[in-house]
C-alpha cells in the first residue's frame, strides 16, 4: 500500500468561499502527522472530506487507496476516529458501548480493549450521558483503538480537556496506537510537538508548508546580530530572513533556512560591521507565528502597491 492519505489539488467551497484551496498532501505510512492552523483553517472540513461526511468540489482525496468519495465498509473497519464534537450513545455504558462495537469490526481485540478502559481509567458501568467531557474523549479514543485500525483521524481532540487528561489521552494513543498512521488535527502546537513525527500548516485552505519536525525546526533559528556603527537594514534583505527588526545597535530576524557555514557567510556579506552574532533555536509555535506574520505583512504589502 501506498501512503494511507493522499491529496492531490483538493479543494472543498462552500458558495464562493474555499474552505479548502487546491491542497496537496501525502501523509506517510507509520507517521504521527500534525494538522495545525489556526481555528478556522479548513482543518475539520479536510477531515470531512477525506471520510465522505462532505465531499470535494474539484481535486482527489484518497484514503487508505481508496477515493474518498467510494469509501467501503472494509475501509471503515480499517479507520479509527474521533472527533472534538463527536456525539456518543449517552444512554449506553462504557462496556456496553464497546460491546456494541465489537461486530463491526473482524480484528476487534477483547484483550486490547481492556487494557485501555483500564489504562484510560474509565468507568465499566457508567452511563456515557454521565461522564465528563473528557472521559467522553477517552472513550471514545478506546473505541478507536480496540481493533487495531491502520490509519487514526483525530479531529481537535484536546479541546476543553485539562493538561492531566490531555496527558493521558496521547500516552493510551501512543502506547496503543501500534503500527498505526495518525494524523491529528489541533491549533495547540505545544502539545503536538511534544510526539508528532510531521507537521503540515494549514491557513485559510491552503497547505502553507509540510514536512518533518525535526526538518522544520533544523532550518529555523532566530538570529539576533550587534554591529559597530550604525544600523539600518540593507535593500537586498533576503527573502529568507523573516521578521527583521532594527534598534542599535542590534538587528534581529528569523532564518528560515539555517545552516551555519552559508548562514555566517551571508551574515557576514550584509554586515560586514558585525561585532557579535547569537542564534538560538525556536519552539513550533514561535515558527509558525513567524511565518504567520511574515505572510500577514507580505500581504499588506502586495495590498497596499
Amino acid at each position: 500500500m501506498g501512503s494511507p492519505i493522499v491529496c492531490e489539488d483538493l479543494c472543498k467551497r462552500f458558495g464562493r468561499v474555499p474552505a479548502v484551496d487546491h491542497l496537496n498532501l501525502n501523509v506517510p505510512e507509520g507517521s504521527i502527522y500534525a494538522l495545525v492552523g489556526p481555528n478556522g483553517a479548513g482543518k475539520t472540513t479536510l477531515i470531512k472530506v477525506l471520510v465522505n461526511l462532505v465531499r470535494p468540489t474539484s481535486g482527489r482525496a484518497t484514503l487508505l487507496g481508496c477515493d474518498s468519495r467510494k469509501l467501503s465498509a472494509a475501509i471503515f473497519a480499517r479507520l479509527g476516529y474521533v472527533s472534538e464534537n463527536q456525539e456518543l450513545p449517552e444512554w449506553m455504558t462504557v462496556s456496553y458501548f464497546l460491546g456494541y462495537l465489537k461486530p463491526f469490526y473482524s480484528t476487534w481485540d477483547d484483550t486490547l480493549a481492556g487494557e485501555l478502559v483500564r489504562q484510560l481509567d474509565l468507568p465499566r458501568d457508567r452511563k456515557l450521558s454521565a461522564l465528563s467531557r473528557g472521559m467522553k474523549m477517552k472513550a471514545a479514543l478506546a473505541s478507536a483503538l480496540a481493533f487495531h485500525p491502520q490509519l487514526i483521524l483525530l479531529d481537535e481532540p484536546f479541546g476543553g480537556l485539562d493538561p492531566l487528561v490531555r496527558d493521558e489521552f496521547i500516552e493510551g494513543l501512543l502506547e496503543r496506537a501500534g503500527d498505526s498512521t495518525i494524523l491529528i488535527s489541533s491549533h495547540d502546537l505545544a502539545e503536538v510537538e511534544s510526539f508528532a513525527s510531521h507537521v503540515g500548516f494549514l491557513d485559510a485552505g491552503r497547505m502553507q508548508l509540510s514536512e518533518e519536525i525535526t526538518t522544520l525546526t533544523g532550518r529555523f533559528r532566530q538570529i539576533e546580530i550587534t554591529v559597530n556603527g550604525a544600523v539600518s537594514l540593507p535593500q537586498n534583505w533576503p527573502a529568507h530572513w523573516l521578521m527583521p527588526e532594527a534598534s542599535a545597535p542590534l538587528i534581529r530576524f528569523i532564518d528560515s533556512r539555517f545552516e551555519e557555514g552559508r548562514t555566517a557567510a551571508e551574515i557576514r556579506q550584509m554586515f560586514p560591521n558585525v561585532a557579535n552574532v547569537s542564534i538560538s533555536r525556536l519552539a513550533l509555535r514561535e515558527i509558525f507565528v513567524a511565518l504567520a506574520k511574515s505572510r500577514r505583512n507580505k500581504s499588506a504589502k502586495e495590498i497596499a502597491a
